[in-house]
C-alpha cells in the first residue's frame, strides 16, 4: 500500500502509462501543463514539486492556449502521446472549455484536471464559486459535460482509481477519444488514501487494428466492381492508422482518384498520381469536378462534415453510393453508406485481396489527368497573382469599394494571399510542417498546399477554432523537433489568442508564426457580402455612428513579437517575404513575420456550395434571390 494524497496518486499513475501500437511501446504521458491558481497550486502543485516522477511541468500563459498546445502535440503524435492540463477553479477551468470541445470534435485525446470547489462545502462560497440556489452541487466544471467524452468529479480520494482507469480507456480508444475531464475538489486534492500498489503498476494500453468483417468487405467489393467512376476521400483516420502509403498503393492500382479533407491532407503524398487535393467547400476544382460525376464514394477515416460533402450537395450523380471505412460506427453510418467498421490500413488490404481476383479497374480515361492539368494551370495563375499587374483585380468582387485602396495606402502592403501561401509552400515543401485553423487561410491552404512530407499539414478545422495556431506551433515542435514548423494565422485569429508567445520563448523552441494581416475577419466578411448582408463588424474599422464603418484600422504586429524576444520581420511585398524567409534560417529564436496582405485576394471557391442560414424575409430583391438560391441548393442536396 502507498499512503498518498489524491494529487500525488495522479502524478504517480500518469507516470506509468504506456501505449503499444504495431508492436512499438511508447511512454504515453510526457508531462503536465498548468497555470497554478488557488484551487490546485498547493494540491497538485505539491505533488509535482516533490519529485519522485519523470513528468515535466510546463507553465502556460492562458488555459485555452496551453490546452491547444497539448492538442497539437497529441495530434502530431498521431494520438499516441499526451500532455494533461490543469487549471484553477473558476475562470481558469472555464477557459479550458473551448479547448475541450476542440479536442472532442477532432477526436484528439486531451486529459483535463480542472480544480473545483470544496467537496465538504464547509467554506462555501469559496472564491470563484458559481452558486446556484437550485442545486448546490453545480460548479463551473459542469459546463465540460457537453463537450467531453468522459467526465467525472472526485469527491473522495479512493474514487480516483476508477476515474483514471476509465479516462485512459477513453483516451486510448480510437473510436471514442476526445476530452476527458476529471474535476478535483480542492480539499480532496490534499486528502490521503492507502492506494494499492497495483494501481501504480506499468500499464500498457494496446491500440489494436480492428479487423473488417468478411461480409462487409464482400458487399463493398460488389459496389466497387459495379462502379465506373469511384472517388476516395482521405480523412484524418488515415493519419492515425498510418495507412497513407498502403491506401495510396491501393488507389493507384485500381485507378481510383482521391480528395483530401483538412484532417487527412498529407496522409498521402501530394505528388501521388491519384491526388486531386482538397475536397468540398474549400476543395480544388480537380477534386470537386470529379466528385460531381462519381458513382461511388469510398471514404477512409472521415467524419464527412458539411465542408467535406459541400453540405451534402457535392455528389450530383443520382446513382452515387457510399462505402465508409471508419473505426467509429457512428461515422461509418454517415450518408447512409455501407459500413466497414474497421482499421483503414487493414481494410485497404482486405479490399485489395478481393478486387485483385476480379481484375477491377475504374473506367476513367483522361478525366483525372485533365482535371489535374486544369488545376495545375490555375495554381500557376494564383502563384503569379500580384498587385503590380496592370490588370490586377481583387478575386472577391463583392466588397466595400474603399477596402483595397485604403489598405494599400494605409499599410503599403501589396502582397496577395495566394502568392504568399505558395511562396511559403515552396520554401518548406520538402522539410516543413504548416499549421492552420479558422478563417480564410485554411480554405486557401487546403487548395494550394502541396507536400510529400508525412503529416506535413496540420489543420484544426473540425471546430474551426480561431486562436489555435500560435499555441499549436509549440505542440507540433515538441512532437517533431527536427522539422521546421510554421503557423499560418490571420490577424483576427492572432489577436484572439497569442498568449503562448512567451511560453515558446520559455521553452527555447525555434518556431515560425506568419501573420496574414488584412485588417479584418476576411472570410466572414466574404460570407456577408456574398449573401447580400453588407459589411458589418467584420472589417477592422473605427466606429462611425451605430456601426464600425469608419476608416480602416491596422497594427504593427512585429512589436508584439519584439516584446517577447522574438525575431521579427515586417513584409509589405512578396519579395520582402521571400527574403525574410531566407534570413530567418539563421535565427536561433522563434520568428514572427508580419505580412501586409491585400484584402479580398483569397480564393473564392470551385464547384462547391455551403449551406448557411439566410433571412427568408429581406430588405430588397437581392436578398430574396440569395434565399431562393439557398433553397434550390438545399432541394438538390442529399437529405441524409
Amino acid at each position: 500500500m502507498a499512503k498518498l494524497t489524491m494529487s500525488q496518486a495522479i502524478v504517480k499513475f500518469l507516470d506509468n502509462q504506456y501505449i503499444e501500437f504495431d508492436g512499438k511501446e511508447e511512454k504515453y504521458v510526457e508531462g503536465i501543463f498548468t497555470i497554478f491558481g488557488h484551487g490546485m497550486a498547493v494540491g497538485l502543485g505539491q505533488a509535482l514539486e516533490q519529485g519522485n516522477h519523470n513528468l515535466k511541468t510546463y507553465q502556460g500563459r492562458n488555459e485555452q492556449g496551453m490546452c491547444h498546445t497539448a492538442i497539437a502535440y497529441a495530434k502530431q503524435n498521431n494520438r499516441r502521446k499526451i500532455i494533461p492540463c490543469s487549471a484553477s477553479v473558476g475562470p481558469g477551468s472555464a477557459n479550458m472549455v473551448t479547448a475541450a470541445a476542440t479536442a472532442t470534435v477532432n477526436q484528439i485525446p486531451l486529459l483535463l484536471f480542472p480544480s473545483d470547489t470544496f467537496a465538504s462545502r464547509q467554506p462555501d462560497p469559496v472564491l470563484q464559486q458559481v452558486q446556484q440556489s437550485y442545486d448546490l452541487s453545480i460548479t463551473t466544471n459542469d459546463v465540460f459535460k457537453p463537450v467531453s467524452k468522459y467526465w467525472d468529479r472526485i469527491n473522495r480520494p479512493e474514487q480516483l482509481m476508477s476515474a483514471l482507469i476509465n479516462a485512459m480507456r477513453v483516451l486510448t480508444d480510437p473510436e471514442e477519444t476526445g476530452a476527458c475531464v476529471i474535476a478535483m475538489p480542492q480539499d480532496v486534492e490534499g486528502e490521503s488514501y492507502d492506494y494499492p500498489d497495483y494501481f501504480f503498476k506499468k500499464r500498457i494500453h494496446k491500440i489494436r487494428r480492428s479487423v473488417p468483417v468478411d461480409s462487409d468487405i464482400k458487399d463493398a467489393v460488389e459496389l466497387i466492381k459495379n462502379s465506373k467512376k469511384p472517388l476516395a476521400i482521405i480523412g484524418g483516420g488515415v493519419k492515425y492508422s498510418e495507412a497513407g502509403e498502403r491506401i495510396d498503393e491501393f488507389l493507384n492500382k485500381y485507378n481510383i482518384p482521391f480528395g483530401e479533407t483538412q484532417a487527412g491532407k498529407s496522409a498521402i503524398k501530394s505528388s501521388s498520381d491519384m491526388c486531386l487535393g482538397g475536397i468540398g467547400v474549400t476543395g480544388t476544382y480537380a477534386a470537386n469536378i470529379i466528385a460531381k460525376e462519381a458513382d461511388l464514394i469510398l471514404t477512409f477515416g472521415s467524419r464527412l462534415s458539411d465542408f467535406t460533402t459541400s453540405s451534402k450537395w457535392l455528389f450530383q450523380n443520382p446513382k452515387v453510393e457510399f462505402v465508409n471505412i471508419n473505426v467509429s460506427r457512428f461515422d461509418a453510418y454517415k450518408m447512409d453508406g455501407l459500413q466497414i467498421v474497421a482499421d483503414a490500413k487493414l481494410s485497404a488490404s482486405y479490399l485489395d485481396d478481393e478486387l485483385s481476383k476480379i481484375n477491377y479497374r475504374s473506367s476513367y480515361s483522361n478525366e483525372i489527368l485533365e482535371a489535374k492539368s486544369w488545376w495545375s494551370e490555375e495554381l500557376t495563375k494564383l502563384k503569379n497573382y500580384n498587385y503590380d499587374d496592370p490588370n490586377f483585380e481583387p478575386i472577391i468582387k463583392l466588397r466595400d469599394p474603399r477596402t483595397v485602396d485604403e489598405f494599400v495606402k494605409l499599410t503599403g502592403g501589396t502582397i496577395t494571399q495566394t502568392s504568399a501561401i505558395i511562396a511559403l509552400n515552396e520554401f518548406i515543401k520538402d522539410d516543413g510542417i504548416v499549421i492552420t485553423a479558422g478563417g480564410s487561410l485554411p480554405s486557401d491552404l487546403q487548395r494550394l498546399w502541396q507536400t510529400d512530407v508525412k503529416d506535413g499539414y496540420h489543420a484544426e478545422y473540425g471546430y474551426s477554432c480561431m486562436g489555435y495556431e500560435v499555441a499549436a506551433t509549440l505542440g507540433v515542435k515538441w512532437a517533431k523537433p527536427d522539422k521546421e514548423v510554421f503557423a499560418v494565422v490571420g490577424d483576427a485569429s492572432f489577436q484572439m489568442l497569442n498568449s503562448e508567445l512567451q511560453t515558446i520563448i520559455q521553452e527555447k523552441q525555434k518556431v515560425n508564426v506568419v501573420i496574414f494581416d488584412n485588417s479584418g475577419f476576411g472570410c466572414i466578411n466574404n460570407l456577408q457580402m456574398n449573401h447580400k448582408v453588407g459589411s458589418l463588424a467584420t472589417e477592422f474599422r473605427y466606429r462611425d455612428g451605430q456601426t464600425t464603418s469608419g476608416d480602416l484600422l491596422t497594427a504593427d504586429y512585429t512589436k508584439v513579437g519584439e516584446a517577447y524576444g522574438w525575431t521579427t520581420y515586417s513584409c509589405k511585398t512578396l519579395d520582402e517575404f521571400k527574403q525574410a524567409l531566407e534570413d530567418s534560417k539563421s535565427s536561433d529564436k522563434p520568428v514572427l513575420f508580419d505580412l501586409k496582405v491585400i484584402p479580398k485576394t483569397m480564393i473564392d471557391g470551385y464547384e462547391a456550395w455551403w449551406n448557411v442560414g439566410v433571412a427568408e424575409v429581406g430588405k430588397d430583391e437581392a436578398q430574396k434571390e440569395v434565399y431562393e438560391n439557398i433553397i434550390n441548393h438545399r432541394n438538390e442536396s442529399r437529405k441524409y
